[in-house]
């Protein structure tokens, strides 16, 4: 076999041992159970982030939907010039929590988690429940409520204390069905025993 050939086979086997598709997202992101089956892996992230800083699982696992659908590498869409020039994202927001750049900075300097990726499931449930730990703390809003943690999270803690959501009538609409995801998730994983694990 050539070094060429052999070389490719190489590279072809590592790239079907990357993880399963890693940016793709589980099938029936309606069902927390059937989320929670497919990837097992997402349990013990949002355990340690329930753990750790008391956010509710269903509370992490509705916001994860809403920012990424739960795709590890999702991106802000692009933005172009003349309708076909590309010239940057929306946004550096990056990964299943979305976070920005200079929020994930502001978490990686104020854990010490200096290795975390926002592509990693336990990274971005440790962000989120660090910065809705946080916004707790400043804002008063408790852990549990998902529909006014998103509007923080989304606006930032100074857009949320002056209100900018309140001219928004598509995020306002988009954070209650933030607050109903995160109840239909708590029931369905009442009842269900990947959650278990």
């Amino acid at each position: 076999m050539s070094r060429w050939l052999r070389a490719m086979v190489i590279v072809l086997l590592a790239a079907s041992c990357g993880g399963g598709g890693s940016g793709k997202a589980p099938r029936n992101l309606d069902n927390a159970c059937s989320i929670l089956e497919q990837r097992s892996g997402y349990i013990r992230a949002f355990r340690a982030a329930e753990r750790k800083y008391g956010v509710p699982v269903h509370v992490q696992m509705a916001t994860i939907y809403q920012e990424s659908k739960f795709v590890s590498d999702a991106r802000t869409p692009l933005r172009y010039r003349l309708g076909v020039i590309p010239v940057g994202r929306q946004s550096s927001a990056f990964g299943y929590s979305q976070a920005l750049d200079g929020t994930w900075k502001e978490y990686l300097a104020a854990t010490g988690n200096r290795g975390a990726r926002r592509d990693n499931i336990r990274d971005a449930t440790d962000f989120m429940g660090w910065y809705m730990k946080g916004t707790r703390d400043q804002l008063g809003i408790p852990l549990s409520d998902a529909r006014r943690q998103y509007l923080a999270y989304h606006e930032g803690r100074s857009g949320y204390r002056r209100g900018t959501y309140n001219s928004k009538s598509w995020l306002l609409r988009v954070s209650a069905e933030v607050g109903d995801r995160s109840l239909r998730y708590r029931d369905q994983l009442s009842r269900c025993r990947a959650a278990r694990r």
